[in-house]
């Protein structure tokens, strides 16, 4: 693999909060496209293309594949063959919080689910620690004080340096940071759905409540499931994820209206000088979150988001169209 030597010239990097964490404005989830089914070769591009764009962070989870746990593993097949000897210079991530195995033990945010699966992730990473441990949902049955402490024994065992949560609602998300606060345990980051499609995030106050508590925020799913694009204009592709299978998008959630609303803000994206993801992107990007976690399935698409951060202002009348259209449903 050759890395590029100006590879830190190439993108900005944000706080995480309070903390000394400094993620890339655009990271890199390894989700379905780094399944069994898909191509490794293709994988490897990937991720040599964004980390000589200086995209360091990956983020993955105990379930991502398919199938789970297949994610991870070939992660770590490339960290061996490509990047072992620049360990240092990454941020790589990792989550439980979803069934993995079956019994009461394979899922949700009891200590003994989280802890045994740290040991399986870091078994298929490769790794002796991750840099981020995630609780990937907010388990209601579970007491936070015991969620929150097998994330402390995690990090002060140094399988973890730092800890994040994953779809919290707002005051859990408060206590949750208290309790682990209160055991010297760094948390840095909360990540999140948001897109222009989905606002719930800033809606719903919690965007502010980890402003608020100086933790960062990292938005996934930045394009919607690709209705974000114009991949959906003429019809639906047969590699796309409604005809897969592989995501939450379904096809009659396309409905005339959708597609009206697509193709207005496509009209705003071309009088940018950009298509619609990148006009995304920059829309998140403008929201001050630390940083978008992209999905991608090949490296073109890396390159149109890593495009999209030459031009993240928006005017007044941008923002009031936008606004307009998003409002017409």
């Amino acid at each position: 693999m050759q890395v590029s030597s100006d590879r830190y010239s190439k993108i900005t990097y944000n706080r995480a909060g309070n903390s000394g964490v400094q993620l890339p404005l655009i990271s890199l989830g390894c989700w379905h496209n780094f399944g069994t089914n898909e191509s490794f070769k293709n994988m490897r591009e990937m991720v040599a293309f964004s980390f000589n764009h200086g995209i360091v962070h990956f983020d993955l989870a105990n379930n991502y594949g398919p199938p789970a746990g297949a994610a991870e593993i070939n992660f770590g097949k490339i960290m061996q063959m490509d990047l072992k000897s620049y360990r240092d210079e990454l941020l790589i991530s990792t989550k439980a919080g979803y069934g993995m195995w079956a019994g009461p033990f394979g899922d949700w945010g009891s200590k003994k689910y989280l802890i045994a699966s740290c040991d399986q992730s870091l078994v298929r990473l490769g790794l002796s620690y991750v840099d981020i441990f995630y609780h990937h949902r907010y388990d209601p049955k579970t007491a936070l004080e015991e969620t929150t402490s097998a994330l402390a024994q995690l990090v002060h065992q140094g399988k973890a340096l730092y800890v994040g949560l994953s779809n919290y609602p707002k005051e859990p998300l408060k206590q949750a940071v208290k309790l682990l606060r209160e055991q010297n345990v760094p948390i840095v980051l909360g990540q999140y759905p948001y897109n222009m499609m989905d606002t719930r995030f800033e809606a719903d106050g919690v965007k502010d409540m980890l402003d608020e508590l100086g933790v960062g925020s990292i938005v996934f799913s930045p394009l919607a499931q690709g209705l974000l694009t114009d991949r959906y204009f003429n019809g639906i592709p047969e590699d796309s994820r409604i005809k897969k299978g592989t995501g939450f998008l379904k096809e009659e959630r396309l409905t005339p209206k959708l597609k009206e609303q697509l193709f207005q803000l496509n009209k705003v994206a071309e009088k940018r000088g950009q298509n619609l993801a990148q006009m995304a992107v920059a829309w998140l990007v403008n929201k001050n979150v630390t940083s978008v976690l992209i999905g991608a399935s090949k490296v073109e698409q890396i390159e149109d988001n890593l495009d999209a951060l030459n031009h993240t202002q928006f005017t007044k009348e941008e923002l009031r169209i936008i606004s307009d259209i998003l409002k017409n449903d």
